[in-house]
């Protein structure tokens, strides 16, 4: 599969470490360039791109960046990825490090708002999981506590592949339901950070209050 991977911090560079791995055609991408990429390209196997390159005809999309990024994306960005792409967004709201917001501190959930940024469908996944983690904790599929990832977004298919890409990089996954309902992972939820198996994980989503915490509003 073709994946492009924009941001090669903590998330990005270790899911471009994993779907190399896996034996995915993977390209990266960063705000610097891709001539700073040259070493996690000859640790993984990975393409170093420009950003404007990275969806190019990529069937899947990870966003890993700080939502402060996200409008300065370039324009078109995701044109000349592949018909039906999926994007994945592992954002999150830190109005300490993003600046104030307004349209998520009004109630927009963060991904919607980032959603709007792109001009296309979003698929809300790994923003709670630690980055070590997506190296270190993924398990066969079928054994006993395998960690579960909380999955949110519209589209059907865009997040069937999402789950089943999520399967093969060791983890079970949850539906936590359609984008609108993705507050329940953000930062400050019970599942935001939670390293439980999938019954952990629904407990855990059907316990978040809409309230907004700390966490949340700056």
């Amino acid at each position: 599969m073709r994946i492009g991977v924009i941001g090669a911090g903590a998330v990005g560079g270790n899911l471009t470490r994993r779907l190399t791995a896996l034996g995915h055609e993977v390209s990266v991408a960063n705000s610097r360039g891709p001539h700073t990429l040259a070493s996690l390209a000859e640790e993984t196997g990975a393409t170093p791109v420009a950003v404007s390159e990275a969806a190019r005809g990529a069937q899947v999309v990870v966003v890993a960046i700080p939502l402060r990024a996200v409008p300065g994306l370039p324009a078109g960005l995701l044109d000349g990825a592949a018909p039906g792409a999926a994007v994945i967004d592992t954002g999150n709201y830190y109005p300490e490090r993003d600046g104030r917001i307004a349209a998520v501190e009004d109630g927009l959930p963060e991904s919607r708002w980032t959603e709007r940024q792109l001009g296309h469908p979003v698929i809300k996944a790994f923003n709670g999981t630690y980055a070590q983690d997506i190296l270190d904790r993924g398990r066969p599929q079928g054994s006993p506590g395998r960690q579960a990832v909380p999955v949110a977004g519209d589209g059907a298919g865009a997040k069937r592949t999402v789950r089943d890409l999520i399967h093969t990089l060791g983890f079970d996954t949850v539906d936590a339901g359609g984008l609108d309902e993705s507050w329940r992972q953000q930062p400050g939820t019970p599942v935001y950070g939670i390293r439980g198996d999938a019954d952990d994980v629904v407990h855990a989503l059907a316990q978040a209050s809409s309230d907004r915490t700390s966490e949340w509003r700056a």
